[in-house]
């Protein structure tokens, strides 16, 4: 299958690694490819700068968001959630019509410093305003609420843990749910949580995360729902 993943950050670099390493078609969108390649300071976290990744895994492209959206049968929207929209709109609707996006992303607010906040909250997210912008796009909200090596390797955490699935397309869910599989995730793990709205709910975990990492000081860890699959 052909994927294109928006976002060359660490989450991008990572899902598209993990994609590739399944054997699917990996092309990396991002605004303007040659200073995406010209930069040469390590990224926010620390990690090599994206020539030096790329350099490694000649089997991944790299192109402009309009053209990787046309190359990709499935999208994924790891972009950072403020320059999320706009992202998608370089990418164009008519090249996302009919398709899924898995939209990976977090709405974070760093206006007010750190911690962020979240702008979209409480009454909107992020998922639903990208589901109203391409409403010809099936969105499926899932992964934004763990470390990005937890998403592609759930088994970094031990024990049971859950990853939640928000989308208005019930085949849309299947298809991400297929993929969240295909990552590691036992179906037990995997939590349908309705409609898009319910993106409202798993965005609004971030601040919280945020918190936990700082306080357990490391990012392996994720959500459990105990009983979330016991009968009534």
């Amino acid at each position: 299958m052909h994927y294109a993943v928006c976002g060359t950050g660490m989450v991008g670099r990572t899902l598209a690694e993990k994609l590739v390493s399944l054997g699917h078609e990996v092309v990396i969108g991002t605004r303007d490819p040659e200073a995406t390649l010209a930069r040469t300071e390590p990224d926010r976290f620390g990690g090599p700068p994206f020539a030096e990744w790329h350099q490694a895994r000649p089997q991944i492209r790299l192109a402009p968001f309009a053209e990787a959206a046309a190359l990709g049968g499935t999208l994924v929207n790891a972009t950072s959630g403020s320059r999320s929209l706009p992202a998608l709109v370089a990418a164009g609707a008519e090249n996302m019509a009919g398709k899924v996006l898995i939209d990976v992303a977090n709405p974070l607010d760093f206006s007010r410093g750190m911690p962020p906040g979240l702008d979209p909250v409480g009454d909107d997210s992020l998922g639903e305003q990208i589901q109203r912008s391409f409403p010809g796009t099936r969105v499926v909200k899932t992964l934004n609420t763990m470390n990005c090596r937890v998403m592609v390797d759930p088994g970094r955490v031990p024990g049971e843990h859950n990853v939640f699935v928000s989308g208005d397309d019930t085949e849309a869910k299947k298809q991400v749910t297929g993929l969240l599989m295909s990552f590691g995730w036992p179906p037990s793990a995997i939590i349908d949580l309705g409609d898009l709205s319910t993106a409202r709910g798993v965005e609004m975990l971030l601040p919280l995360w945020l918190r936990l990492a700082g306080a357990v000081g490391h990012t392996d860890f994720n959500f459990h729902i105990q009983g979330a699959h016991s009968q009534a």
